[in-house]
Parts: C-alpha cells; sequence; structure tokens
C-alpha cells in the first residue's frame, strides 16, 4: 500500500471523525449564547478538523474505486466542505454572523456525507447488486441531498430573520 495514501486517509477519516462528532454541538444555541468561550474553543477543533480532512479527502479521492465518476464526485465533495468551512471561518473573523451561520450549516452538511454515504452505500450495493455502481452513485448522492437540505434550512432560517426584522420595524414605528 501507498504510504502517502495511507498518510491522506488516515488524515481524512480521523480529523473528520472528530469533526462529525463535535460539529453538532455548534448548533445549540444555549452553548453560542451562555457559553461563548466554549462555542469558539469547539469551532476551532471543528474549522482545523474539517479543513485538514477536506484537504485530505481530495487527495484520496484520486484513487476512489469506480474512477473519474467517483473520484469526481468525492473531489466536488472535499473542495465544497473545504470552502464552505473556510468561508464560514472568515466571516465569523470578519464579524459577519450571518454569513458564519449560513457557511457552517453547509459545512456541516457536507461533514454529514460521511453519515449518509454509510446509509446509501449497502442499500444501493443491495439493491443493484454491485458495489462498484453503487459506489459511483453514492460519491454523488452522499452529499448533494445534504446541501439541499442546508440550502433550505438556511432559506428558513432567511426568511425567519426578515420576518422579525419587520415586526421590530413595524414596532419601532408604532411608538
Amino acid at each position: 500500500m501507498d504510504p502517502f495514501w495511507n498518510i491522506g486517509f488516515y488524515s481524512h477519516i480521523i480529523p473528520g471523525g472528530i469533526a462529525l462528532l463535535i460539529g453538532w454541538i455548534q448548533f445549540s444555541e444555549r452553548i453560542r449564547t451562555k457559553r461563548l468561550k466554549l462555542h469558539r474553543m469547539i469551532g476551532t477543533v471543528y474549522v482545523s478538523a474539517a479543513l485538514i480532512s477536506s484537504l485530505a479527502g481530495i487527495y484520496i479521492a484520486c484513487y476512489a474505486t469506480g474512477g473519474i465518476i467517483a473520484t469526481s464526485g468525492f473531489m466536488c465533495l472535499g473542495l465544497f466542505w473545504f470552502y464552505s468551512t473556510y468561508k464560514g471561518y472568515s466571516s465569523i473573523r470578519n464579524k459577519n454572523i450571518n454569513a458564519h451561520k449560513e457557511m457552517m450549516i453547509y459545512s456541516y452538511a457536507a461533514c454529514l456525507a460521511a453519515v449518509t454515504l454509510r446509509i446509501y452505500l449497502p442499500l444501493l450495493s443491495f439493491s443493484f447488486g454491485d458495489f462498484t455502481k453503487a459506489y459511483l452513485l453514492v460519491a454523488w448522492i452522499s452529499w448533494i441531498p445534504n446541501l439541499v437540505v442546508a440550502f433550505y434550512i438556511n432559506k428558513r432560517r432567511k426568511a425567519a430573520a426578515h420576518i422579525t426584522m419587520q415586526n421590530n420595524s413595524y414596532l419601532t414605528t408604532m411608538q
């Protein structure tokens, strides 16, 4: 086995597992508001783990079973995960909380591809009776539906914020 592939593999699964394990905590409003220091500490670990894991994922995607279709699916996932995580981090550094929240929702949706892949792959392998065919499909459907869900979560958040802003504006004019 190629030692660089092994390094890439473990640099993907270990930090990726950490990101998956702690990422959900960041969506707790109570922790964000009452324990901001903890939120920042966990966020630092999540961002570091996600950036390392996504870069390693891009590298090992080059060796994916199924050739260019699986490789391009997993590379796109790795690139999107890296981009959304970096953009979420840079947004909060620039004090743009809304952009930070939006991009971190996308980041964790990409992170959750690890879970959806493990749900879909055995089901598709059984359905097709062929692991490789299943793997070609799962390279894409393990993450694209997650991003669609993230898009609708973000859209709903924006709509709720807009309604709140309108209500506050209305109340201000009433006074």
